[in-house]
């Protein structure tokens, strides 16, 4: 936990609980159009008003992605907005709105034939939103068992609750009670249901596995590889990514069985699947705290 904390990141992600209830209310009672056009002034604060995400940010920009310094200022801005709108069609989903957008599909049938049989292991990222897949699962959704941390377990909760509505999956949360959250994984797999988790981030420095991500040295949560090569089960990676026209692309990738048992080489896999989207989405890859070791 110290680790994490000398990493800028406690288990929440950026936008507190004013931010995630004003961005319901916005979307539900102004509608999408007006909470975007709220979010162009409102990116504007976090630049100088969340130094550690915006330190994070542009070191991305610079050393990274190789852009200059005026390109850097650009991109900060625009980062910034595109995590807003992130968060604005989270909003929109949780609220039920999410018939105002489009849809596309990667390797979609290959992903339901793979979930037709068993239960799966889905790593994802914090790219995108991943709630926009959520309603297009089917009644494959009712059996998804989403893993996160308390803090954000919460905070979905009350937006929810205050939305009337109730979340169209489940959620395992961590990091209070590590066996129970286990125990309700092993039970989900052994059901034939699927668990999903980021496999981008980690709060245990002692758990946490080396790898090369982007040119440089990173650590990545241990958990979410080791349980997948042990489970026995289908490994799909998911992202969904936002493009013009306000539509969501659903990228899936299933991880040949051979590789999934070893450890290593699906961690490998997964850092090969995240630089590929990361690079053609550089905007959508919301990690706002100091990732790399250097």
């Amino acid at each position: 936990m110290a680790e994490a904390a000398r990493l800028g990141w406690n288990g929440k992600s950026r936008g507190g609980r004013f931010g995630y209830l004003f961005f319901a209310f916005v979307v539900r009672v102004l509608g999408l159009r007006c909470a975007y056009a709220l979010l162009a002034v409102i990116a504007v604060y976090f630049i100088p008003f969340a130094p550690k995400a915006t330190a994070a940010i542009w070191s991305y920009n610079r050393r990274r992605r190789g852009c200059g310094r005026l390109r850097s200022a650009v991109e900060l801005y625009r980062h910034y907005y595109v995590f807003g709108q992130t968060l604005i069609d989270r909003m929109a989903f949780r609220c039920g709105a999410g018939g105002r957008f489009g849809f596309a599909f990667d390797n979609y049938d290959r992903f339901i034939d793979l979930i037709s049989h068993s239960g799966a292991v889905m790593i994802g990222a914090h790219v995108g939103c991943w709630e926009a897949g959520i309603g297009f699962f089917g009644h494959y959704g009712r059996k998804i068992n989403i893993v996160m941390f308390d803090a954000e377990h919460r905070r979905i909760k009350e937006v929810l609750a205050r939305s009337g509505r109730a979340a169209d999956y489940k959620i395992i949360a961590v990091n209070e009670d590590p066996l129970t959250a286990m125990l309700q994984i092993k039970a989900a797999l052994d059901e034939g249901e699927y668990v999903c988790f980021n496999g981008d981030r980690y709060l245990d420095a002692a758990t946490a596995v080396p790898a090369e991500f982007l040119g440089g040295r990173v650590r990545l949560p241990g958990g979410p590889f080791r349980i997948a090569s042990k489970c026995r089960k289908p490994v799909i990676f998911y992202y969904a990514v936002r493009e013009r026209g306000r539509k969501y692309r659903f990228l899936f990738t299933d991880v040949p069985a051979e590789e999934t048992r070893d450890e290593r080489r699906l961690i490998d896999r997964y850092v090969a699947s995240l630089e590929e989207v990361v690079r053609r989405y550089p905007r959508q890859w919301f990690n706002f705290y100091r990732f790399w070791d250097e």
